[in-house]
């Protein structure tokens, strides 16, 4: 019989195909697993030949011939060396074998929910950065962020920290009103609380969108590294000045970048006006320039809100007077008017006669005046002369006469404020939460930054002539007296203080510093006959350059009647 042949499995072309497929995968997996040591290898003395190459490229001329030397003179000895060359092997396979093992990749791009929230970022940007005529337009319902999106950053609550934002050309970069908007929707989309920097760059249609980390509260009042006639007002970002000064933060000593304000004659902002609510550290910022000024000059002070925030002054080595009344206050501007026309007409005669001006007239005088708003209400309803058309004399030919006013007054009485005193005041502050708005208005520009609802006391903006707007952190300078201050800082401030003019007085006071003070600062107005006892010049009898009358402010009880030629000794 005749057998019959087995049957056989039809097997089409696209069976044979697959199977060919996967022997082929399954031998390049085996070869892989058996091959693995030696395509590490021969990576890592990839690299070690791409890595001695470029040292090669970088090695200077001049130093390649002794590197040469070298590294013949290290193959030599090892080929020479006893087992040498089977060490030497074995090494250099060591370190090829290191350095081409196969690393984990990192991670770089957002992951799931970051991707999200710039998928939603970008979305909401579409009704400001797209047109209908923009055949490719970078932003479009439904588009991929990444085209418009690069450089993202996230904090550990996955909010945005950095962007960078493209956008197309015809975008209006160059109106206020427009980069407003988005710089609006960038901060109430990325989070809210925090404080943004927004860079524009016009000429590439860039904006770079970042967090700026809170200036430190830990700064309190010292000396500082500065020449006399500069007074620093606080601490900014580090990117917004070209300075930086010692100081002492707590326990150490660090560099911060300053915001240094320059007075004298060859200042160009030679007065300063500061803007606050209660609270935000406008009196902290007056304790802080009268401390920095005593060392090298006098210091007047008129208090409008009569709280005795400046007890601690009272009757100190430099401290012409503290006033905190209505009387007191006028005494003491009007001396300072008259003081100010002495020092003009004795500075002119001096250089009429090819001489220096004398040194009474050529030591400087700062007025601070808190709260005269407060002062002018008080003398209108008194029907007395407003204490701030006084300062007038002051503002306009302070700076020729090493004359230096500073006001600061809250934001409910800035439209109580003169003229006189908004013209001449060119150093602009304005501390405290505002809206960009009320900043303008006293700034006469916009903040860089986004403020903040809730700031420390100090925190705040500040401007100088036409130049940037920066942000402002003051050093801490409290009350010494206040027992609700940190006590650090309290004894800073005392450390600062001049000695009083009564030895004996100031120091069973000083002894008494931190219990409760409960009275108020003596307030005393100049007999209208005082006049100001200042050396007299040689000049014909009747000449102009006689000294002025005029009143003058009363110092503490006890102490004598200081000449505005006298001398204070620096401290520190």
């Amino acid at each position: 019989m005749a057998r019959r042949p087995l049957p056989r499995m039809t097997i089409s072309g696209n069976d044979r195909i697959a199977r060919s497929r996967e022997l082929a995968r399954t031998a390049a997996v085996n070869a892989t697993d058996v091959l693995h040591p030696l395509i590490t290898i021969s990576r890592g003395l990839r690299l070690l030949a791409a890595a001695g190459l470029r040292k090669w490229a970088d090695t200077p001329k001049d130093r390649r011939g002794p590197s040469l030397f070298l590294a013949a003179v290290c193959v030599l000895t090892v080929a020479l060396a006893p087992y040498g060359p089977l060490l030497g092997l074995i090494g250099l396979m060591g370190v090829a074998a290191w350095k081409g093992r196969e690393r984990t990749p990192v991670r770089t791009g957002p992951d799931e929910s970051q991707a999200a929230r710039l998928q939603a970022l970008h979305d909401a940007l579409v009704p400001y950065f797209s047109v209908p005529e923009d055949p490719s337009p970078l932003f479009a319902h439904g588009g991929e962020w990444a085209k418009a999106f690069s450089d993202p950053e996230f904090d550990g609550d996955g909010r945005l920290t950095r962007l960078r934002v493209k956008y197309p050309a015809y975008f209006p970069d160059g109106e206020a009103e427009a980069r407003a908007r988005i710089e609006q929707l960038l901060h109430a989309k990325s989070g809210r609380g925090r404080e943004y920097l927004f860079a524009w760059e016009e000429e590439a249609n860039q904006l770079l969108m970042s967090v700026l980390p809170p200036l430190p509260t830990t700064i309190a009042a010292q000396r500082f590294v500065t020449t006399p006639g500069e007074l620093v007002l606080g601490f900014t970002d580090p990117e917004s000045v070209q300075r930086t000064v010692p100081v002492r933060d707590g326990d150490a000593t660090r560099d911060a970048p300053p915001v240094v304000w320059r007075t004298g004659p060859r200042s160009t902002e030679p007065h300063l006006l500061a803007v606050g609510h209660p609270g935000t550290g406008t009196t902290s910022l007056l304790r802080s320039i009268a401390l920095q000024a005593l060392p090298y000059g006098d210091v007047l002070i008129v208090e409008g809100s009569g709280t005795g925030e400046y007890a601690c002054l009272t009757g100190r080595d430099g401290v012409l007077a503290v006033e905190c009344g209505l009387a007191g206050a006028l005494a003491g501007l009007e001396w300072a008017a008259h003081e100010t026309e002495r020092r003009l007409i004795a500075a002119n005669r001096a250089r009429q006669a090819g001489q220096p001006a004398p040194e009474d007239a050529r030591r400087p005088l700062f007025i601070l005046v808190d709260r005269p708003s407060v002062l002018s209400h008080l003398a209108a309803a008194d029907d007395r002369p407003d204490p701030q058309q006084l300062l007038q004399v002051p503002l306009r030919h302070g700076r020729a006469a090493h004359v230096t006013v500073v006001v600061a007054d809250q934001f409910d009485g800035l439209e109580f404020l003169n003229e006189t005193v908004r013209t001449h005041t060119r150093a602009r502050l304005v501390l405290g939460p505002a809206t960009p708005e009320q900043v303008k208005s006293v700034l006469g520009a916009p903040p860089h930054t986004t403020p903040t609802a809730d700031v420390p006391p100090g925190r705040g903006y500040a401007r100088m002539g036409t130049g940037a707007v920066l942000r402002l952190q003051v050093p801490s300078t409290p009350d010494p007296y206040d027992e609700a201050a940190s006590e650090a800082h309290r004894q800073a401030v005392l450390d600062l203080l001049p000695q009083r003019q009564n030895t004996d007085a100031g120091a069973s006071e000083d002894r008494q510093a931190e219990e409760p003070r409960t009275e108020q600062v003596a307030v005393s107005a100049a007999p209208a006959d005082t006049v100001l006892t200042v050396p007299r010049e040689e000049v014909p009898a009747g000449a102009a350059g006689e000294p002025l009358a005029g009143p003058v402010p009363e110092p503490a009880a006890g102490a004598p009647v200081r000449t505005a030629s006298a001398r204070v000794p620096a401290e520190g």
